[in-house]
Order: structure tokens, then C-alpha cells, then sequence
């Protein structure tokens, strides 16, 4: 019996899964990362951040419900990357004047991993003629494209200056 071939809208949904597990763990990655950060801005960034990943998690579960799925997670290695390296930054950078541009270079590196997936699937669903996943996708990739835009004026405003003059 031949395989049938997979098609978009069985790639929405791997991916759908995909960025369900990395919302999830970014979800626990941010309270460390606040911790970590020096810096009451970038502290106050990744605590409003927190909350927005929390309703980004709720629109992912109601998009599963739009294409009759169970919300499940399937490990995504590149958002375990580079919440690795976030780790090890925050380990090897501990109480340096550096650490905070460097966590906000791994907050940034999580920002773009999304801000491209929700753009493809925003296109797919778009696509797949999945009229209100386009719309919850709409509001998550606005979110996450403002939220990079906050720690680039943190970074510039703020942390750089004071990693490089400690």
C-alpha cells in the first residue's frame, strides 16, 4: 500500500506543533532570563513578555481547535538551542557587565525563530483558506515583532553602553 504524500496542511500542523513547544518553552525560560538580567528594563521586558507568551500559548491551542487537533508539542531543536545558549550565557557571564547584552542577543535570536514561523503559517493558513488561524496568527506575529523591537531600543538605549563601559 503506497504512503500517501504529505501535504500543507499536514505541514501547518507539524509546525503548529513545532511552535507550540517552543511558546512552552520559552514559557519557562523567561522567569530565569528575568532573574538573570541586570537591567530593570530588561527585567520589566521579559516579564511582560511572560504574559504575552502565556496568551500566545492559549491562540495556539485555539488554532489546534480550528483544525480539529489535539494541542500536543513536538520538540523543536532550534528553539532548544538556543534557549541553550541563553543558559550558557547566564552561567559563563554570571555578574559581568556583558550579561545583560548577551541575554538580550539570545531573547533576540528566540524573537526572529518566531517572528519567522508565525509568518510561514500565518501564509499557510492563509493558504489553507483558515480564515480565523490567520487572524490569531496576525495578533501573536505583531506581538512578537514589537516585542523584538523593545529589546532592540533596550539593547541600544541601555545595555551595549553599559557592557562596553564597565
Amino acid at each position: 500500500m503506497a504512503k500517501q504524500p504529505k501535504m500543507l496542511e499536514d505541514l501547518f500542523h507539524d509546525t503548529l506543533k513545532d511552535i507550540y513547544f517552543a511558546e512552552k518553552k520559552i514559557l519557562a525560560t523567561l522567569p530565569k532570563m528575568q532573574k538573570a538580567a541586570q537591567a530593570e528594563e530588561l527585567q520589566a521586558a521579559f516579564e511582560k513578555h511572560h504574559g504575552e507568551t502565556e496568551v500566545q500559548i492559549e491562540r495556539l491551542e485555539k488554532i489546534f481547535a480550528i483544525i480539529d487537533k489535539k494541542p500536543v508539542g513536538k520538540t523543536c531543536d532550534a528553539i532548544v538551542g538556543i534557549t541553550d545558549e541563553g543558559a550558557e550565557i547566564m552561567k559563563e557571564y554570571k555578574g559581568s557587565p556583558a550579561l545583560d547584552a548577551g541575554l538580550l542577543a539570545a531573547a533576540q535570536a528566540v524573537e526572529h525563530y518566531e517572528i519567522s514561523r508565525y509568518g510561514t503559517m500565518r501564509t499557510w493558513a492563509n493558504e489553507l483558506g483558515l480564515k480565523d488561524a490567520v487572524k490569531l496568527l496576525d495578533e501573536t506575529l505583531a506581538e512578537e515583532k514589537a516585542t523584538d523591537k523593545t529589546l532592540t531600543q533596550i539593547a541600544e538605549s541601555v545595555v551595549n553602553q553599559e557592557a562596553e563601559a564597565a
